[in-house]
């Protein structure tokens, strides 16, 4: 399935100009081209490498794909690095100079025939070209040695590659090299299959010289005696466009919006619908709802998704958007030279605006901690010890990204993560307690739990020991600031985080018992905040049972957290105001 729709991808790709290239040419990287005249002689070096600020880079040129190949000693056809080209290389060894061998000997076989100019004139390079001759003008750039080469007539914009003649002759080679024919299990049609898949560039931390998705190559892979790609049967067509829409949906450009990445996965969207205009519309909407970058696009898309997550469908709060509209999500990740599939998901644009929506309500935490709505990587960073990528749960991201799109249970290791989280560095932010709200609240909604949804604001009803132990640590923190000032070296959130969320008998007498004290100093120092702090005390002991228990489950201490953000955020912001009140209604309903 997943091959199936890159292809049909790369074929609607095929109708428009420089979108990808044709059967038997890719994409590479290329850093000079060497201009030849017509005698065979070099006339100068053309340096096509892109300058961008104080970085340069190479250029991607449009050439003869390359056979893949680990070590084996292969020449590209009209194009190639220094050792083949020239048999010249920075630490040239006796490989170099067979390099340079089988590239004289591969291009005087296939060329032999040819009555092109440049061609020709080619021939004549082959010919009159000594090694000695890179170490004159106007070989002069110290790093063009082991750089890429292509090949230039004088006198013409194009390459060499690109004359009708010698696209021909590659396109012939190709056939040549048909290999064992049998059915495609993408195409069902009988056609030469592909042996050895071509590589797939662009998947963050892969090898930079490409993976595969499909690959065979030790006995245990093997079925029936059958080599490689013959286990698994796709024609040389098919795995040339599916690997080239997949090059291209991947590729590292500014005007790429169809590629993100989430924790370790990169992830690569596209559209199937009736014109551009309302594939472009879909891949943009779906870009802005899992990464949303700009506040005014975050406060529009916090409406539609409102309203969605309401019950009205995509059509009514989107008109520009056609909710039939085909999507398709991909996932990958690197693993060694292979590329692991994370998830794949493919449904009509409707369903997965509502997936969206509900992923948004169930993480909608007052107050808002953030200005644009988070993107599923900013989520992640708050499991990962010192927030950094690598430190992110394995396989964490795929399962998240596809609760997100398909609108299933969030993984359980969400939560637990997030907990653990935070009794290792003690830092209860808003984030954080929104993912607990979300895991807990869509639990509750899948297993058609009797519970109560925990609402978006301060819920001063709820009655869950879990959340009221949350407030009232919350609150026993405010009270010992109020009394030893904000300048504490550590406060009981330091001190007592892990034992008061994980095991409250064993610690919670012994903070009341301090707090005494506190609201004795409070009180001489701060009467009156004294009276509104004894009173919430006196409120939220009230709702509690006689006994603290004496541990807490993972989904309480989620309940914990929750409740201590509300009860922190509180002091900040007053009363609930008639929004935040409507929020809370708005949910419930």
């Amino acid at each position: 399935m997943i091959l199936a729709a890159l292809d049909r991808y790369y074929q609607r790709l095929a109708l428009k100009p420089n979108k990808v290239p044709p059967y038997g040419f890719t994409d590479e990287n290329v850093d000079y081209a060497v201009v030849i005249s017509k005698d065979g002689k070099v006339v100068s070096v053309d340096d096509l490498r892109v300058i961008e600020g104080k970085k340069i880079f190479s250029r991607r040129v449009e050439v003869p794909r390359p056979e893949k190949s680990a070590s084996a000693i292969r020449a590209k056809f009209l194009w190639d690095k220094t050792a083949y080209l020239f048999g010249v290389a920075k630490e040239p060894t006796e490989r170099t100079q067979k390099e340079h061998a089988e590239f004289v000997r591969f291009h005087r076989e296939v060329l032999h025939e040819v009555t092109d100019d440049g061609l020709l004139a080619f021939l004549r390079f082959l010919e009159f070209w000594k090694v000695e001759d890179f170490d004159k003008p106007p070989f002069v750039a110290a790093d063009m040695k082991d750089a890429v080469f292509a090949i230039r007539l004088d006198g013409d914009k194009g390459y060499l590659h690109d004359r009708e003649q010698a696209r021909s002759i590659w396109i012939d080679i190709l056939s040549r090299d048909s290999g064992q024919v049998g059915r495609c299990l993408v195409s069902g049609e009988m056609d030469a299959i592909e042996r050895i898949h071509p590589p797939i560039k662009g998947v963050w931390d892969a090898q930079s010289s490409g993976a595969d998705i499909v690959s065979f190559n030790k006995d245990a892979f093997k079925s029936y005696g059958k080599d490689q790609g013959n286990n698994a049967p796709v024609s040389k067509k098919v795995s040339f466009r599916y690997t080239a829409a997949l090059n291209y949906l991947l590729r590292k450009t500014d005007a790429s919006h169809q590629r993100l990445r989430v924790g370790d996965t990169s992830v690569v969207f596209w559209a199937e619908a009736k014109d551009d205009w309302a594939s472009e519309a879909a891949e943009s909407f779906f870009s802005m709802a899992i990464s949303p970058t700009d506040e005014s696009e975050t406060q529009a898309l916090y409406s539609t998704m409102q309203q969605m997550a309401a019950g009205r469908p995509l059509h009514e709060v989107r008109p520009d958007l056609d909710e039939n509209t085909r999507f398709y999500i991909l996932g990958l990740s690197p693993n060694a030279a292979r590329i692991s599939v994370r998830f794949w998901y493919a449904d009509n644009l409707g369903v997965l605006a509502a997936s969206l929506a509900w992923h948004y309500r169930d993480l909608m935490i007052l107050p808002l901690p953030w200005k644009t709505s988070p993107a599923v990587w900013r989520l992640l960073y708050e499991t990962a010890a010192l927030g950094k990528v690598e430190n992110i749960p394995p396989q964490l991201a795929g399962e998240l990204t596809r609760a997100i799109l398909t609108g299933g249970a969030y993984p359980q290791t969400l939560l637990a993560s997030i907990v653990t989280r935070i009794r290792a560095d003690h830092q209860i932010n808003g984030f954080r307690a929104a993912l607990c709200k979300a895991c807990i609240n869509r639990k509750i909604r899948k297993t058609q739990s009797q519970d109560k949804e925990i609402p978006m604001s301060l819920d001063l009803e709820e009655t869950n020991t879990a959340y009221r132990l949350g407030r009232l640590f919350a609150l026993l923190e405010e009270i010992q600031q109020a009394a030893l000032g904000d300048k504490i070296n550590a406060t009981i959130r330091d001190r007592y985080y892990g034992a008061a969320s994980a095991t409250p008998a064993s610690v919670f007498p012994l903070l009341l018992k301090n707090t005494m004290n506190h609201l004795s100093k409070v009180r001489k120092d701060k009467p009156g905040r004294a009276v509104n702090l004894e009173k919430t005390l006196g409120e939220i002991m009230n709702g509690m049972g006689t006994t603290f228990p004496r541990n807490l489950r993972l989904e309480e201490q989620g309940r914990f957290v929750i409740g201590y953000y509300h009860q922190h955020q509180q002091r900040f912001a007053g009363k609930p105001d008639a929004t935040e009140a409507n929020a809370n209604n708005t949910e419930e309903n």
